[in-house]
């Protein structure tokens, strides 16, 4: 008769006597994550930090796809921030940066990570001295995105990059008027793709729609720098 293998650490039945149940009471063993009230306290920390990057991530979704308003959005993300930024503290001796715990503990969240670079909610506009930069970066996206959909680019993972920068940078720009229709148009189709995946591409009548709303969202951002 062939032997019966024993692997290390779990015994066979031929092992522990045939036909026995198997002694599986080390397999059962609580692991401890810690060993005093100190590494205790740093792994609530770290738990602290990992739920407040999701949050915030998703609670950046959820602005996009307007699921929240804009008076919710800005007060629970401030609200978030300040937690963050009190919660990665308690953690900076052992991680030099939010990108070194992201990828320790395979985060993704881009949103997120913008948001807690910048600081602030995407509703509070930049208004300190980068009006230049912020005009250019718009004319700039803007050119970007009609071009890709002259060239019959559709595919979404292509478009959607520009069209969040176009529109939060448009967000940020404090001289623009929350009416502004421009942004509108933008936002409507940021909206449209929020519901798309990465492989989907976009039909030839909603390029040719897109396109037709994105020059006349550029024609709008033109004539109101003409008339600032």
């Amino acid at each position: 008769m062939a032997a019966v293998p024993v692997f290390s650490g779990v015994p066979s039945r031929a092992a522990s006597g045939g036909g026995g149940a198997l002694d599986d009471s080390r397999l059962q063993e609580e692991i401890k994550l810690y060993d005093n009230a100190r590494q205790r306290e740093d792994y609530d920390n770290r738990a602290n930090v990992f739920s407040l990057i999701k949050t915030i991530e998703a609670l950046e979704k959820a602005y996009i796809k307007d699921a929240v308003t804009s008076e919710q959005y800005t007060t629970s993300c401030n609200i978030l921030l300040d937690q963050y930024k009190a919660a990665f503290k308690l953690i900076k001796p052992s991680f030099a940066s939010v990108e070194t715990f992201s990828q320790r503990y395979m985060l993704h969240c881009p949103a997120a990570m913008e948001r807690i670079k910048e600081g602030h909610p995407i509703t509070v506009r930049d208004n300190k001295g980068n009006m230049s930069k912020a005009i250019a970066e718009i004319v700039s996206l803007f050119i970007t995105i009609m071009d890709r959909l002259r060239l019959e680019i559709r595919a979404m993972d292509e478009l959607h990059p520009d069209v969040k920068d176009l529109f939060e940078t448009m967000s940020r720009m404090a001289s623009l008027p929350a009416s502004f229709e421009g942004r509108t148009k933008v936002r409507k189709w940021l909206d449209e793709m929020a519901n798309m995946q990465a492989s989907d591409e976009l039909s030839e009548d909603q390029a040719r729609q897109m396109l037709f709303d994105f020059e006349s969202a550029y024609n709008d951002f033109n004539r109101f720098l003409s008339q600032s």
